[in-house]
């Protein structure tokens, strides 16, 4: 097995193991979350550049649920529609298309990272919601509402809703984001969980709210539809009672048994004294093959910036897809350029033939 063998999860085959990192782009532009040109072309750009799966950015499925006003949403048919051309053309290029669900929880109302990432506060902003009331620790930060257990089930149904209209809209996998410190992860993680209701306190109870999400999207989209989860492997924080890689692994099997297909495994995000090891490249891989130990199939990001490194992470079993984000952003056509350095014969669009004879 190698980089340009294809993937097969259930209904759908990529024709490679690349897949673009969803990675925020900020581009809202007083659009409410609607999905805009640059979305076309960011996205469309990489399925033309050889990805075998190409994955939106974290997509709110509730106004309150995005990270900052510039964030893409899918909380109604109006934003299904706009991404509806994303989707055709993804699959116009050979590639298949990915939506990350997401819910920014208590990282929620900020103005975007290159404009300072500070919270938003007055009428412009909004109330973020968590697993408590104890807020980001901002320097001002935002008060916080504590889910109860109407707002909890208001959750579960947008990501329910979300997913629905994300294979309406022609998406061919959905991811459920429960990584970097956003509201699934805050749930699972005790540095952010201190409830002492049926969503919190031990394993069970902290991880309820995402296995709840997923039985519910996997009963609700057809069975041939692969889900995958984006997980923080390990929340940094080897000082304090925090989520482990150890804990990962435990919750992998878990959803593996719920009918998840793949673990994108990441790590961090869920406070900002996190410890991040040395980077470098591969730094995050080991958590990868960690969390697929129990044969549950797994996603590795982070450091993954050659065709020969993706390539070894593939070759060595380490992880089924190498997700590949920053290079990605320098280099939209990274996948057809491996294929030339590793020298595999793939198909190139005619409009660019030129380029690689």
């Amino acid at each position: 097995m190698h980089l340009f063998t294809p993937f097969e999860c259930r209904d759908m085959t990529a024709r490679n193991r690349v897949m673009v990192s969803p990675m925020c782009q900020y581009s809202c532009e007083d659009k409410d979350g609607l999905a805009t040109d640059w979305h076309l072309v960011h996205l469309g750009s990489r399925a033309s550049g050889g990805a075998g799966i190409v994955m939106t950015e974290a997509t709110a499925v509730t106004p309150r649920g995005r990270i900052s006003p510039q964030d893409l949403g899918i909380w109604s048919d109006d934003h299904a529609e706009a991404l509806k051309p994303i989707t055709d053309f993804i699959a116009s290029q050979g590639a298949l298309s990915g939506i990350q669900l997401a819910h920014a929880g208590r990282k929620a109302s900020t103005v975007r990272p290159s404009e300072g990432g500070d919270p938003i506060h007055g009428k412009s902003g909004w109330t973020p919601v968590g697993p408590t009331e104890e807020p980001w620790p901002h320097d001002e930060p935002l008060a916080t509402e504590r889910l109860d257990s109407t707002g909890i089930e208001r959750v579960k149904h947008a990501f329910v809703d979300a997913a629905v209209r994300a294979v309406e809209a022609g998406f061919d996998i959905l991811e459920i984001h429960a990584a970097h410190g956003y509201l699934l992860h805050e749930f699972l993680s005790p540095v952010t969980n201190a409830r002492e209701d049926e969503y919190g306190g031990d394993f069970d109870g902290r991880t309820r709210l995402l296995t709840e999400i997923v039985t519910d999207i996997r009963a609700a989209v057809p069975e041939g539809t692969p889900v995958f989860v984006r997980i923080s492997a390990t929340d940094w924080l080897a000082d304090r009672r925090s989520w482990t890689v150890e804990s990962s692994a435990r919750l992998a099997g878990t959803l593996r048994s719920l009918g998840v297909d793949l673990v994108d495994v990441s790590a961090g995000g869920i406070h900002p004294d996190q410890q991040v090891p040395e980077t470098g490249p591969h730094y995050q891989v080991p958590y990868a093959e960690r969390v697929g130990e129990n044969e549950m199939p797994v996603g590795a990001v982070g450091g993954i910036t050659t065709p020969e490194g993706a390539d070894e992470v593939i070759r060595n079993d380490r992880a089924d897809l190498a997700i590949v984000g920053r290079e990605h952003l320098r280099n939209p056509y990274f996948a057809l350029r491996a294929a030339e350095a590793l020298g595999h014969d793939v198909p190139v669009p005619r409009q660019y033939s030129r380029g690689f004879q």
